[in-house]
């Protein structure tokens, strides 16, 4: 099964007062993806400036929608998806 990769990293500079709320629904929303299937693993980056998140299951195109509902995803900087193809 072929899986995605989406690549957040976050506007640090520009981070609201209210970041721990959007942390709070940020993991809901993680934990509902996780539940549903299709969000198979969730990284944060060392660096605490973003995460990578590997999807299966699903196509870019409905990747790239899911992403654009993540809470987090309002204070993006940037995006990349990557479609990526499991080794046996």
């Amino acid at each position: 099964m072929n899986r995605i990769q989406a690549i957040l990293t976050l506007d640090m500079e520009n981070i609201p007062d209210n970041f721990q709320e959007i942390l709070i629904r940020e993991k809901e929303v993680v934990a509902q993806w996780k539940e549903a299937g299709f969000l198979e693993h969730l990284f944060l980056r060392q660096s605490k400036n973003g995460a990578v998140l590997i999807f299966k299951g699903i196509d870019e195109e409905k990747v790239k929608e899911l992403m654009e509902k993540l809470p987090l995803y309002q204070l993006k900087k940037n995006v990349e998806y990557l479609n990526l193809i499991q080794q046996f």
